[in-house]
């Protein structure tokens, strides 16, 4: 026997519970118009035949797949190397599990994919998208647009056409950096540089211009340029130390950096925090707690920032279903930081 053979059908169900197959339809696909005594007679069937709805048949009735994908504009050697994305990964995919919808995960390793991805978007296999990682000069949000795919970005949108429309979660990305920047002041640090994360990204900038926020005219040669990665915080550790030997502090736009960066200031003989006192951001508790000397950072919660963009999404898919626009007007959530205190500072 086969194991679709044996496979429980809706007309099994409707003899089992002594109803009509419509009506068993309409129960197991959430239809309306069922007396309760009638309803609670299919779903004791439905559990005692272990009956499964078919997900075509089902979406042809309700116009709903019950998957969403996220969509990272990385690579997947970054994506899988970064924690940060692990981490927004598992607030989304538990946000969608309680809503008994499937996480689909588009990766782009450069320019070809962003058709593809847009391809299959507009193709109906999913019944919206969360997209986030993206890069200034990005096409995809555009393409997405086109795509007519109802879409929440994680990141503050910074890429023109369209962004009246965008949906978006973010940290309060400014905000955390002055948070950053006075903590240092307020430990008695007078030359705080800042090596940035990738500057094509609207979350790099953010955190620049809070830094400037608090340090206004200070020396341009106390800012050094990262791409929100260990080998970047190195690179960029290195230069500031040829250029600012005299540099007492240093404001990380993330906690990856941060690792590059304690890295060479062990190697140069500089102690932290006695000499040169170091902050993140993100407090990625496997980086944050484990480096020598721990990291204070700047705390975003990257798990819940998945979970309500997640939230947004299903609840705009529920409006439509119930007649509402699922595409509502641009709506900006951005999250609170706060600055966790360990020993780099």
């Amino acid at each position: 026997m086969t194991e679709t053979a044996s496979r429980p059908t809706l007309e099994a169900v409707a003899a089992r519970a002594g109803v009509s197959r419509a009506t068993v339809s309409r129960v197991v696909n959430g239809g309306d118009g069922v007396r309760e005594p009638l309803a609670e007679r299919v779903r004791r069937a439905v559990e005692e035949l272990g009956y499964v709805p078919n997900q075509a048949a089902r979406s042809l009735v309700t116009r709903r797949h019950d998957a969403v994908a996220v969509v990272i504009a990385e690579p997947e050697t970054r994506v899988f190397a970064d924690p940060f994305f692990a981490l927004q990964l598992r607030g989304i995919s538990k946000e969608l599990t309680a809503h008994d919808s499937q996480l689909v995960l588009l990766l782009t390793e450069g320019r070809d994919d962003h058709a593809r991805v847009a391809r299959y978007l507009a193709g109906g296999h999913v019944d919206g998208a969360l997209v986030f990682s993206l890069h200034l000069d990005d096409p995809l949000p555009g393409l997405i647009h086109g795509a007519g795919v109802p879409t929440v970005f994680g990141g503050r949108p910074g890429w023109g056409e369209g962004v009246r429309e965008a949906v978006y979660v973010d940290c309060d990305n400014r905000g955390g950096a002055r948070q950053a920047v006075r903590h240092l002041l307020g430990l008695g640090r007078t030359r705080v540089a800042h090596i940035t994360g990738a500057l094509d990204q609207t979350s790099a900038v953010d955190r620049l211009d809070g830094y400037r926020d608090v340090m206004g005219d200070a020396d341009p040669a106390l800012v050094a340029q990262g791409d929100f990665t260990p080998s970047g915080g190195e690179r960029a550790m290195r230069e500031l130390l040829e250029r600012r030997p005299d540099l007492d502090a240093v404001f990380v736009a993330n906690d990856l950096s941060a690792l590059g960066v304690l890295r060479v200031l062990r190697e140069a003989g500089r102690r932290v925090p006695e000499d040169v006192a170091v902050i993140g951001f993100d407090d990625m508790l496997p980086i944050a707690e484990q480096t020598e000397p721990p990291l204070t950072t700047v705390r975003q919660d990257i798990e819940d920032m998945g979970r309500l963009m997640a939230r947004l999404l299903i609840g705009g898919l529920e409006g439509g279903a119930a007649g509402k626009d699922p595409v509502p007007e641009r709506s900006g959530v951005v999250l609170p930081t706060t600055v966790v205190r360990r020993a780099s500072a």
